[in-house]
């Protein structure tokens, strides 16, 4: 996303020279209503603000009549935006030096462009069909109907192999417009999110682009249509529910979405029916661009499968290496930091520095799996500290060199029987929650009691309640004092051994007692 596809027009001048002329262009270019530049097609935009889509930029242009491409420069804060005809250009560059337009609160600049006609590079397939989504978003408004005004979308994640969070598809959706607000919920078993946008163009050009595509490889594939809401009521900002506009509300207890939100706005519709899985053809093909079908937005390469850079983004710049920092150092070890991250993905490495014992680098399998590690453990306490858990600039953690010192600082657990994620689709995948006072134990052999399993966790904080399941004796519930007492007694007690084959697993948890 950060390289932008080449401008040219057909003047004969190369890629080089093109970037060259953008760059002199965006240098003497004079905002003032004398500009040098003749009457084109294509408009230039200049002091954009960095978070700009493409469908804020044509937005500007819908009044003025048809467009037929755009293109971002981000890294520089411009864009170029081609008209139908000249006249409608005129119009625009005419109004808006007059009355210079705002994108996000920031006055953009306005000026003909010396490009009589735009180009772009079909290498970076993934910007152009953004661009395309945007433009066709904008011409289905400018026809009218049903959807043409709407801004909020019903998002259902088929098989949900990996997490999904709020700030997944956050990353995600801001690609196309500003996120206002979210929700997710399950509804019937299935995933489903509500996104309301800012504007309908935004909203349109995101289902156009996600409609049908993965955002991992080969799964959590996205079914997108319009919400019959026209807005969404967010009371609490946390792991369910995200107003953007207003970081100030609470956290709250629940989930954050109003239980009597569909009832007072869409009258005898209930969540079920609005909310609720709809027909859903079969996954087979679903993969990459292969069963994208009427949906593929044109100048797709599909050489460079959407999926792909949809990871990316969920995976903020693909890094999976993180950063703990205020550990204890008297109590941390590798193997303590692998129990403690392996709920929220697979360690691979885990290093300890040598010089600051109390911060440390953990490497996990998957960039997503870091961004969820951050996003519940992140200033949590271990062992009575509040850590914190923030990205690292590391790709990967080394191992010493041979015949290096390391005092047993650096671990390597790619290989560990042990880790949680193994099997795709599994429990785990699904059951993902962040530090509970209630913890989940499983494995319990059938000859071992209540009294044996609430002694071996009163070593690390006080025992409130116990329960077995009622009809599964190697599952149980045991409520520790605190969440942070729950922290401490599953590192220690996760893998314990209750006997020669049975041992202990431990997870957090959103059951009560």
């Amino acid at each position: 996303m950060s390289n932008s596809p080449v401008v040219t027009n057909g003047t004969g001048l190369s890629p080089q020279h093109m970037s060259n002329a953008g760059d002199n262009e965006a240098k003497k270019v004079k905002l003032d209503a004398n500009n040098m530049n003749g009457p084109s097609r294509v408009v230039h935009l200049r002091s954009l603000p960095p978070d700009v889509t493409d469908a804020e930029v044509v937005q500007l242009g819908i009044p003025f009549g048809r467009m037929t491409n755009v293109l971002l420069l981000k890294q520089k804060g411009q864009a170029f935006l081609e008209f139908e005809d000249e006249q409608a250009a005129n119009n625009f560059v005419t109004l808006h030096q007059e009355h210079a337009p705002q994108i996000r609160g920031r006055t953009v600049f306005v000026q003909f462009s010396n490009h009589k006609e735009l180009k772009t590079d079909q290498a970076h397939s993934f910007q152009n069909a953004t661009a395309k989504a945007a433009l066709q978003a904008a011409q289905q408004v400018t026809m009218g109907g049903t959807d043409c005004e709407k801004k909020v979308l019903r998002v259902i994640v088929e098989n949900l192999v990996y997490p999904v969070t709020i700030d997944v598809l956050h990353t995600i959706f801001c690609k196309f417009g500003k996120v206002q607000k979210m929700i997710i919920f399950t509804k019937n078993n299935t995933f489903q999110a509500l996104i309301q946008y800012c504007d309908s163009i935004s909203a349109s050009s995101s289902k156009l682009s996600l409609d049908n595509q993965n955002i991992y490889n080969g799964c959590c594939t996205l079914r997108i249509d319009y919400s019959k809401l026209n807005t969404l009521n967010v009371k609490y900002n946390n792991d369910k529910s995200r107003d953007f506009t207003n970081p100030n509300l609470p956290s709250g207890e629940s989930g954050g979405m109003d239980p009597n939100m569909y009832g007072a706005q869409i009258p005898g519709l209930g969540m079920a029916q609005m909310a609720g899985p709809r027909g859903m053809g079969g996954m087979a093909g679903m993969g990459g661009m292969g069963g994208m079908g009427m949906n593929v937005p044109m100048g797709m390469n599909v050489g460079m499968p959407m999926m792909g850079q949809m990871a990316q983004m969920a995976g903020q710049a693909g890094n999976a290496v993180l950063l703990v920092s205020n550990l204890d150092e008297q109590m941390v070890t590798p193997d303590a930091l692998f129990t403690l991250f392996g709920v929220y993905g697979d360690v691979h490495r885990v290093k300890i520095l040598f010089n600051k014992k109390d911060n440390a680098l953990v490497q996990m399998a998957e960039p997503h799996q870091a961004q969820l590690a951050i996003a519940h453990l992140d200033k949590v306490k271990v062992w009575g500290k509040p850590i914190r858990v923030t990205q690292s600039k590391h790709a990967v953690v080394q191992m010493p060199k041979e015949g290096q010192p390391d005092a047993g600082l650096t671990k390597d657990f790619t290989n560990s029987q042990l880790h949680r994620f193994k099997r795709p689709g599994s429990k785990n995948c699904q059951n993902i929650f962040p530090p509970s006072g209630v913890l989940h134990l499983s494995n319990i052999p059938a000859n071992v009691t209540e009294e044996e399993l609430k002694e071996a966790f009163q070593q690390h904080g006080n025992v409130v309640a116990f329960k077995f399941f009622p009809k599964d004796r190697k599952m149980a519930l045991i409520q520790m004092d605190s969440p942070d007492e729950s922290v401490t007694a599953l590192i220690a007690m996760h893998n314990y051994p209750l006997s020669e084959s049975n041992h202990l697993r431990v997870s957090f948890t959103k059951s009560t007692i």
